[in-house]
C-alpha cells in the first residue's frame, strides 16, 4: 500500500467511524436528501446543478444534440462506476482487505426504438449493463470475491438499477 493510499484508507476509517458513531447515537441522523435541478438548453441539453456543481448534459447529433457533453445515460454509467470506486474503497476498509488500485469500465446496451416510441415492446433504457472492475492488491482472488460480494450488497447506485425505486413526479405548468 502506498502512503498516500494508506492516508486516504485511514481518513476513510475515520469517516465511517464517524458516521457510524452519529447514526448509532441517533438513528435520523442516517437519513440524508440529495437533491440536483435541471434548466433545459439548446435543442436537447440541460444544465444540471448538484450542491455548488454544474453538470453539462448533451446528446449526440444522432440523438438530436450538439455532441457538447456526455448524455444522460453515459452519467448513468458514470454514477455507477463512481459509486462502485467508492463503495470497493468503503468496504475493503471495513474488511481490511489491502487494494492498491481500482479502475473500472462499463458498457450498456440501449435500444432507440424504445426512446423514441416507435416500438413500445422495447424498454426505453438499458437492456444490459457489464462492469468490469480490475482492483491491483496484494491479497488473494478469494478476498477480492468477498469485497466483491459486499460491495454488491451495499452499492447505492448498483441498488437503484437492481431495485424498483419510487419516483413520483409533480407537474408544474406555468403561464397557462
Amino acid at each position: 500500500m502506498t502512503a498516500s493510499t494508506s492516508t486516504s484508507a485511514s481518513a476513510l476509517g475515520a469517516v465511517i467511524a464517524a458516521n457510524h458513531d452519529a447514526v448509532t447515537a441517533d438513528a435520523s441522523q442516517a437519513a440524508v436528501v440529495f437533491k440536483t435541478s435541471a434548466t433545459a438548453h439548446d435543442a436537447v441539453a440541460s444544465t444540471v446543478t448538484a450542491r455548488r456543481f454544474q453538470i453539462e448534459v448533451d446528446e449526440p447529433p444522432a440523438l438530436g444534440g450538439a455532441d457538447t457533453a456526455a448524455n444522460p445515460v453515459e452519467y448513468y454509467l458514470a454514477s455507477l462506476l463512481s459509486c462502485q470506486v467508492v463503495t470497493w474503497r468503503v468496504w475493503a476498509d471495513k474488511l481490511g482487505i489491502a487494494v492498491e488500485d481500482i479502475r473500472a469500465t462499463a458498457e450498456g446496451d440501449l435500444d432507440v426504438r424504445g426512446f423514441f416510441g416507435f416500438d413500445d415492446a422495447v424498454r426505453p433504457g438499458f437492456g444490459a449493463v457489464r462492469v468490469r472492475v480490475e482492483i491491483t492488491g496484494p491479497e488473494s482472488r478469494e478476498r477480492y470475491l468477498e469485497l466483491q460480494q459486499a460491495v454488491d450488497a451495499h452499492c447505492p447506485v448498483l441498488d437503484l438499477t437492481r431495485n424498483v425505486t419510487p419516483v413520483v413526479t409533480t407537474l408544474v405548468t406555468l403561464g397557462v
